[in-house]
């Protein structure tokens, strides 16, 4: 009996072991299961935390006159955007570019502005002196869309908070690239294949108002620096680019007897009406050594890329850009091509770097007042802003300490400077 008890409870006392170690078990497993659920859960948390939302790509707009065809203007402006955008991909910021070419100054742009912003573009460039009164309209429609006029004046004064303007001080290079022209023309006086009466300077330009006037100016006064006794005739063709009425202004020109040729057109063909007559060229807008290598000595033109990167990066950031922007040749948006020192005269390459290390310090201002006259006086007075729309400046005196201050950043980018210099003859007139 007692051995049947003692067996009893032997049987009782490992039953109650088991039990407690099978309860105990249970526990560490539950535990330790919830211990990986909690660890993945943080660490999920710590991935979405992480992980950002996929960048948004930005849509924009490019509304253009002619195409890269022109290898002349818009070629310059789409080789800008073209750079600026693949810089921005670059640096994070996902941006789809979206161009309508080859419009003329007419209500095609403002269909264009609407197709571009209502296809979701968040702004939309436009790149001729002549769309900006086609595209306000589009920007009261769309006012989450930003609108940029380049080259032109009204927009930054128009009360709208998303319309824009911008330029560049052109006028700078082209005094670089008349230095080159000037250069020139005292090595054909000095080899005796023309005579200083006879450096005569024919300019193509396209319509008679303030940006064609300001840049031909410029030139000019860039030759006048190292040529005294140049003088200069302009022939206006009434368009912004036509190749055949630019190769017959550069003819006619020639035959009046310019010896170097120069343009504010769209498209290379003064340079090849050069190069066909034995003339020298200097060119707008890009290198045309290519297309007239024995006449195009250099070109000046804007550098955009700059201006579109940081446009197009503020709108992503939601930074608010100027209204008015104006490159400089000390920011890198003035520039000049590469020389063709086959043709240039010995010297020039080291008296245009001097030129433009001297307009960066200010040593040079191009229309410092005792380098030109206009009807035989000094200019001592000329205003700056047209506030009416009329083509004619009626306030904000330009003109203070000796020096006629074009594209001052107060009054605006574009330009207004319309003297005729003397030295300088029109013959005839394009509005």
């Amino acid at each position: 009996m007692k051995k049947a008890l003692g067996l009893l409870l032997v049987f009782i006392l490992a039953f109650s072991f088991v039990a407690v170690s099978c309860k105990k078990s249970a526990s560490q497993t539950t535990t330790t299961a919830q211990a990986p659920a909690a660890t993945q859960a943080a660490a999920a948390t710590s991935t979405a935390e992480k992980k950002t939302e996929p960048v948004k790509t930005t849509k924009v707009g490019f509304v253009v006159i002619n195409d890269e065809n022109d290898l002349g203007y818009t070629w310059n402006f789409m080789n800008g955007m073209n750079a600026a955008i693949e810089k921005l991909n670059k640096d994070g910021y996902p941006v789809e570019l979206m161009v309508s070419r080859g419009h003329l100054e007419d209500p095609s742009v403002t269909d264009a502005n609407r197709e571009l912003a209502a296809a979701g573009c968040s702004v939309v460039f436009n790149n001729s002196y002549g769309f900006e009164s086609f595209m306000a309209p589009v920007a009261d429609e769309f006012k989450n869309v930003q609108f940029v006029s380049l080259t032109n004046c009204g927009s930054q004064l128009d009360g709208r908070d998303n319309t824009y303007n911008a330029f560049a001080a052109i006028y700078d290079g082209r005094y670089v690239a008349g230095v080159a022209a000037g250069l020139k023309l005292n090595q054909m006086i000095a080899e005796g294949k023309i005579t200083a009466d006879k450096a005569i300077v024919g300019y193509v330009g396209a319509y008679s108002f303030a940006e064609v006037i300001s840049g031909m100016s410029g030139y000019f006064l860039g030759i006048r620096s190292v040529c005294p006794s140049a003088t200069m005739i302009v022939q206006f063709v009434g368009s912004w680019g036509d190749p055949t009425l630019e190769a017959a202004a550069a003819e006619a020109l020639i035959t009046q007897g310019a010896v170097m040729i120069s343009q504010h057109s769209d498209t290379t063909t003064p340079a090849t009406t050069a190069a066909k007559y034995g003339v020298f060229h200097t060119g707008y807008n890009t290198d045309m050594t290519a297309q007239a290598p024995t006449a195009s000595i250099i070109s000046c033109r804007i550098n955009w890329e700059p201006y579109f990167y940081t446009f197009i990066k503020n709108v992503i950031d939601g930074v608010k850009n100027p209204s008015d922007y104006c490159g400089t040749m000390a920011n890198g948006e003035v520039l000049v091509t590469e020389l063709n020192e086959a043709i240039a005269a010995p010297g020039t390459k080291e008296a245009i770097a001097q030129a433009e290390a001297d307009i960066i310090s200010g040593k040079i201002q191009v229309f410092d007042t005792s380098k030109f006259t206009v009807g035989g006086e000094k200019l001592t007075h000329m205003f700056a802003v047209d506030s009416d729309g009329d083509f004619n400046a009626d306030k904000s005196e330009a003109v203070w300490d000796g020096v006629f201050h074009e594209s001052y950043p107060e009054f605006q980018s574009a330009p207004y400077f319309t003297a005729v210099l003397d030295g300088i003859t029109w013959l005839n007139a394009a509005y």
